[in-house]
């Protein structure tokens, strides 16, 4: 599976067992996509930091490891008690720390991350200094906490945990329930923020909104991207029941920036709006993509913001729904920047240029090897598969692509692949090294539900089913349209980048 098999390199798949082993000792949760995106893109925007990796400093590495093993014995991300009374304790014990910078604060089903990006670049290319706090984070755990676009070092992770330290430990003592590994972690970055100190913090939810930990912020501007069915056990099982619970992030006197929302979601989220009296812009109304084309690596937009039209927008990302993440957080920042409200003008548009040039989303739509080219996308959930196939059909010209599928268990795996099967010739189901993972075998069995039994492959090890898949791609010939997609969770998306030498 090299790309150079005549050199004397490792074949990364030999040290797969080590590696994984190494990535979730902390917690099985924590080991997710590596960044680093290798789109072409042109300079602009905030700098692009490479993926951490382990500390050189033994003595550093080692305190990290420490700061990690102590997080993970707290709740991990998918066990909740709803409730921000334990995150707000600790604000109260802190200081308030997360008064002192205006914020944006993001949530949606999908497109968050990708749209915390996004605006982050724009905000770092009007030289104003940024904190962004997202998740899952990709390698390493610093990542989720950003300041001017780059993961924080390993020294300021653990210098951060230390200094909040003795107040978790207080909160603690004081709640029924012990502070989880992300109200930690949100605790954690809004204290970085404040010491840093940043202009303006870009917040992407954890789940839902109302009750979510970092929704003790007041943000200026609150984001909602599309909002579809997930996480139903505990949201809701309609997109109406599930946006009552995501706008809890509308704040009095807010700005709303609404993406293309179900009927009925965004009636809730408008009636909120109304309640608190926010101001709302509406993707397809007041905002949105005019045109947009295909492009090398990429895809080139005319975007109509609040202020006007920026034409000629290179975008280093595929897929119409990028397009419309773009448009979503082009409006964000320019409602912070008062575009629309208090000024007219819209923002330089060379400066809106070369902040989306420079944008990348490591694991969506990822290019991470040729011939036959194999691409990463975290699609978990039907509504970001359905993108996904779609921007799949536009951005490629695969005559035959093979799918390798790694599931959560809580997941409706199901529509996900209903969605995939339009575009998969075979697929191979797998399990990546979570205890959350599916069992390959109950994979298979609805996959074969939804292909037939002649266009599945079972191979419980993933090193296992990128070989089988790109053996089958391969069929097709060295300069045929071959190609490998490999989804279905973060997770199965993080393993094999390191598997393909990404790592």
């Amino acid at each position: 599976m090299s790309d150079n098999p005549g050199t004397d390199q490792p074949d990364p798949l030999d040290s797969f067992d080590e590696i994984i082993e190494a990535e979730t000792t902390r917690d099985p949760d924590l080991a997710v996509i590596e960044a680093g995106s290798r789109t072409l893109r042109t300079q602009g925007g905030p700098p692009q930091a490479d993926v951490p990796a382990r500390p050189e400093d033994p003595e550093v590495d080692k305190a990290l490891r420490e700061v990690e093993a102590e997080l993970a014995t707290r709740w991990g991300e998918t066990k909740l008690e709803p409730s921000v009374s334990r995150i707000s304790a600790l604000m109260d014990v802190l200081g308030e720390p997360q008064r002192s910078y205006p914020s944006i604060h993001i949530t949606g089903t999908n497109g968050k991350t990708s749209t915390a990006r996004m605006i982050e670049a724009l905000l770092g290319a009007f030289e104003l200094r940024t904190g962004r706090y997202t998740s899952p984070h990709v390698q390493s755990i610093t990542e989720r906490i950003s300041l001017d676009g780059a993961p924080i070092s390993a020294e300021r992770f653990v210098e951060t945990y230390q200094d909040i330290k003795p107040y978790v430990e207080m909160v603690d003592g004081q709640q029924e329930y012990r502070l989880s590994f992300f109200e930690v972690l949100t605790g954690m970055a809004y204290a970085a923020f404040a010491d840093a100190p940043v202009d303006v913090a870009v917040v992407e939810v954890g789940m839902g909104g109302s009750w979510d930990a970092t929704n003790v912020i007041d943000g200026d501007v609150a984001v909602v991207t599309p909002i579809d069915l997930d996480h139903t056990d505990r949201l809701g099982e309609t997109p109406a029941e599930i946006a009552g619970e995501k706008s809890g992030i509308i704040k009095q006197d807010a700005t709303v920036i609404l993406a293309q929302q179900p009927v009925d979601a965004a009636q809730v989220l408008l009636k909120k709006a109304v309640e608190v009296d926010a101001t709302v812009a509406r993707e397809g109304l007041e905002f949105g993509v005019v045109a947009r084309q295909v492009a090398v690596g990429g895809q080139l937009l005319t975007l109509r913001g609040l202020g006007g039209e920026y034409p000629e927008v290179y975008l280093p990302l595929h897929g119409a729904h990028q397009a419309h993440n773009a448009a979503v957080a082009l409006a964000a920042v320019e409602a912070f920047f008062g575009v629309g409200a208090q000024r007219a003008e819209p923002l330089d548009i060379d400066t809106v240029r070369k902040a989306f040039a420079a944008v990348s989303s490591p694991g969506r739509l990822e290019v991470v090897r040729r011939s036959p080219t194999v691409v990463l996308d975290a699609a978990h959930n039907p509504a970001g598969a359905e993108a996904t196939a779609e921007a799949v059909r536009e951005a490629f010209d695969f005559t035959r692509l093979i799918g390798v599928v790694g599931a959560s268990g809580d997941k409706n795996v199901r529509g996900v692949l209903e969605a995939f099967e339009p575009i998969f010739a075979e697929v191979v189901v797998t399990q990546n090294s979570s205890h959350r993972a599916m069992d390959a075998d109950e994979l298979a069995a609805i996959a074969v539900e939804v292909f037939g039994d002649e266009r599945v492959q079972v191979e419980p090890r993933l090193p296992d089913a990128l070989e089988a898949a790109i053996t089958l791609a391969e069929e097709e010939g060295e300069f045929a349209g071959g190609g490998v997609l490999v989804t279905g969770s973060v997770i199965t998306v993080g393993e094999a980048r390191l598997l393909l030498g990404k790592g």
